[in-house]
């Protein structure tokens, strides 16, 4: 009876979260700093779900288009794509544990159940997310011990055509016409060896005429504008009006490799991996050559410093972050670039201070290890101190 006499008294001095007045309830939605501070004053109670709304930037908005299977005859079927916002989760290690490799989650974030992503849990749960790597059973990872730094979105196909077209899609790409107004878009279509163009006012599939002699590996988008980078390195500029391509960059015989990666709308990057023995090949061989985009030049300028910024290159697609604000020991540190399924990270400057070392380059750093535990649906890696 004491014991039970006790539990009620603590429970009586608890606060009743949801008794607190509109004006309070306002004065704290003004210190919620990012989305998942929402997320988290959601998950208190009822009253306060309903007046926090869902944040905006974690929803999945999905778009109806015509089919292109049967391309140039025009379909009556749909296929669907949505955009999907991206999120690096660094999981904080308990301080007992700072020893222990620092674990990374890469992907895109629902609400919903999928196979491709981490899902939100619903309330009362919205502080967990559950983290889907293929073949693996699903972790629950709690938001609250997760350092979460936004990586913008991508556009992506959910339901597509036949099975015998997925093997030539290379991803696509999204713009509004802000400049028409009322909701209007375009969208790039990537098919390796041809880029479809879709309009919203036009509802169908157009083939772009062939800018390139070689197959395209990836479009993004810049300032309002389309870029495309093709196997041989070529870079296009596509203008979404007028559709016409101007060439920013011509094919290079020495580059193996060439990835375009924005950083939002302030920087775009171009970076070649060049290899010097493609025969016989030695990851100490494999140089980078990085560069910006100067807009109003039209051209490229070589860089050796990418400041706070981080690339990561064909992790679900190219994408960057800022690491300013990542701990200084937990293994992801500005002016460095990750490739998928490579154990280093690349940074500027000399592998081992070697006179026979390039100084004068980015090379891969063995400062850390990075451990890939997965590469498909969810990235997830860890970083291993080599100290």
């Amino acid at each position: 009876m004491a014991e039970s006499a006790r539990e009620n008294k603590i429970a009586s001095m608890m606060p009743e979260w949801s008794q607190l007045n509109e004006e309070l309830l306002q004065l704290i939605s003004k210190h919620l700093e990012s989305c998942f501070d929402v997320v988290h004053a959601r998950s208190v109670c009822s009253s306060w779900r309903s007046s926090f709304p869902f944040p905006s930037g974690l929803l999945r908005p999905s778009f109806s288009l015509p089919a292109f299977a049967d391309f140039p005859q025009e379909s009556k079927d749909l296929c669907t794509f949505e955009k999907v916002p991206l999120f690096l989760f660094r999981v904080r290690p308990p301080p007992v544990a700072a020893v222990l490799p620092s674990e990374f989650f890469l992907g895109g974030i629902s609400r919903e159940k999928s196979d491709d992503h981490i899902e939100l849990l619903p309330s009362p749960l919205q502080c967990s997310v559950k983290v889907k790597i293929a073949r693996c059973v699903p972790q629950l990872v709690n938001m609250l011990d997760c350092q979460i730094l936004p990586l913008g979105h991508q556009y992506r196909m959910i339901s597509w055509d036949p099975q015998d077209w997925r093997r030539d899609y290379e991803g696509m790409a999204f713009l509004p016409l802000k400049e028409e107004g009322g909701g209007e878009f375009i969208v790039l279509l990537n098919y390796t060896k041809f880029l479809f163009v879709l309009t919203s006012a036009e509802m169908r599939w157009m083939r772009l005429k062939q800018i390139s002699d070689d197959s395209c590996k990836g479009v993004v988008t810049f300032r309002g504008r389309f870029y495309a980078v093709f196997v041989n390195g070529d870079v296009f500029v596509i203008d979404p009006y007028s559709l016409e391509a101007t060439l920013v960059m011509s094919s290079h015989p020495w580059a193996s490799s060439t990835y375009l990666v924005s950083s939002g709308n302030d920087e775009l990057f171009m970076v070649e991996k060049i290899i010097r023995n493609e025969v016989y090949y030695i990851r100490s061989d494999c140089r980078l050559r990085v560069s910006r985009l100067d807009e109003e030049a039209g051209k490229w300028v070589e860089v050796s410093d990418l400041g706070d910024r981080v690339l990561f290159v064909g992790l679900l697609g190219n994408v960057s972050c800022s690491a300013k604000e990542l701990p200084d020991n937990c293994g992801v540190s500005g002016n460095s670039i990750l490739f998928s399924n490579e154990p280093y990270f690349y940074k500027y400057g000399p592998i081992t201070g070697s006179v026979e070392d390039d100084p004068n380059c980015w090379t891969f750093s063995r400062e850390n290890v990075v451990r890939f535990l997965s590469t498909f649906s969810v990235v997830a890696l860890q970083l291993v101190c080599q100290a």
